[in-house]
């Protein structure tokens, strides 16, 4: 069914399907097997995969609402804690080769926690790093800022000299510009 244009039919439309939506994610229960569009990814294929997905959709989402409307406000912690490290494992792990020299990407959230990206011949994986850190000389490129501006730039909505990047930032672009083929 098209989405109604009128406002309010609009807004109660949304409203129905996003019930549906989580009628059918209680439903299941979390650990239920279920479609993704990320494929060979290092997230979870399951209802409670696609409800955490979800979660950070409608963060960005809610995001780009409030900058529509001049008044951006930050994520929440705990939602962009989580939002980056499920970006890094849907959005980026995969087992598509990495067309270009092997590299290690490290972001740093201020509020503590850590995650590195390797990419090679055999793809891209995710690992958070422990609390004391990692060896900075092991990363290509560092990245670090809020969770929440992590999560932005991973969705395209800050840029990177919004951050503090160390590093080779050349390698940020091709991360971006990269398109895994599974």
């Amino acid at each position: 069914m098209a989405a109604p244009r009128e406002r309010e039919a609009l807004s109660a439309w949304l409203a129905e399907s996003t019930e549906l939506l989580l009628s059918a994610l209680r439903e299941a229960g979390p650990d239920r097997g279920c479609w993704t569009w990320w494929g060979t990814s290092q997230s979870s294929r399951t209802s409670g995969g696609v409800a955490r997905h979800r979660v950070q959709e409608t963060a960005v989402h809610t995001y780009d609402v409030q900058l529509t409307l001049g008044a951006p406000r930050p994520l929440p912690d705990e939602v962009a804690l989580d939002g980056a490290e499920e970006f890094l494992s849907s959005c980026c792990a995969t087992t598509s080769a990495w067309p270009h020299k092997p590299a290690v990407f490290d972001f740093h959230a201020t509020e503590g926690r850590s995650w590195r990206l390797t990419t090679d011949g055999d793809g891209a994986r995710f690992t958070r790093l422990p609390a004391t850190g990692a060896d900075p000389e092991t990363a290509g490129v560092s990245v670090r800022g809020t969770a929440g501006e992590l999560v932005l730039f991973f969705y395209d909505r800050i840029p990177a000299d919004s951050l503090r990047v160390d590093g080779d930032a050349g390698l940020l672009d091709l991360l971006r510009a990269w398109e895994p083929e599974d």
